[in-house]
């Protein structure tokens, strides 16, 4: 999608706001012995509360409202009877639909623990989605995004998942352009547009660079066991920064 007009730049601030607040509010819940199955639960009640619908039942039929990846699970896990204890590395990716309006936000939490390891982890994946906002500018070389992941993975250590990406978004959860990966491939052509909205995440990994499908269908995880601390912003691009719609 390509924003030309007040009223979608509007739209997209409504549908921002409700995956913004949900994945808050999940945060929020977060406690010893709860289920993700209750992490959904709560995700979907602020949805609802703003009349969104969760965007990968809607598009793909997804058997939940949002996704929660818990430890070595990287993407796409399904609510469930699994109980969250300290320790664990839990993310909610959630996104929404509202008024025809997509936004899709992602945060990853280190529950109850010091492990040096994986807050770093967490912090440098936080810190390689604020990278890779500051580059995607109109005019910029839309590879630039996944330099700007890899570079700040390989400074701490760690490595990129190289088969999950961003992607646009707007008018579907997913649409073009492609190419928003977490490495730099100078393959990839293409410049960023005043107005694109996309979702730009992050994937860095402790040690895999590549997420497997489980028998569920759905659930990425790492091959070796390995931890992923994903983050997601959907913004809108500009001549400077991006206008970020999922920032409370």
């Amino acid at each position: 999608m390509t924003v030309r007009e007040p009223f979608q730049l509007e739209g997209l601030r409504k549908a921002g706001l409700a995956v913004a607040k949900a994945l808050h509010a999940m945060r929020e819940s977060l406690e010893t012995g709860i289920t993700t199955l209750e992490l959904d639960e709560v995700g979907k009640r602020v949805l609802d509360g703003y009349g969104a619908v969760s965007a990968p039942k809607k598009d793909y039929g997804f058997p939940g409202t949002t996704c929660i990846s818990v430890n070595e699970e990287v993407a796409h896990g399904i609510p469930g009877k699994r109980r969250i204890e300290p320790g664990d590395l839990v993310n909610f990716d959630v996104s929404a639909c509202l008024d025809g309006y997509y936004a899709d936000t992602g945060f990853t939490v280190l529950f109850r623990s010091e492990d040096r390891e994986l807050r770093n982890l967490c912090a440098c994946s936080s810190r390689a989605l604020n990278r890779a906002l500051k580059v995607a500018k109109a005019g910029a070389k839309i590879n630039l995004v996944g330099k700007a992941i890899e570079d700040e993975a390989r400074k701490e250590g760690f490595s990129t998942i190289r088969n999950l990406s961003g992607h646009g978004t707007g008018s579907r959860l997913h649409e073009p352009p492609d190419g928003l990966v977490n490495y730099y491939d100078p393959r990839i052509g293409g410049v960023f547009r005043k107005g694109m909205v996309l979702a730009i995440e992050t994937f860095v990994s402790t040690g895999a660079s590549q997420a497997d499908e489980m028998d569920d269908g759905w659930t990425l995880t790492t091959p070796d066991g390995s931890f992923v601390a994903q983050y997601e912003h959907t913004v809108v691009v500009t001549e400077g920064e991006p206008l970020i719609m999922t920032r409370l």
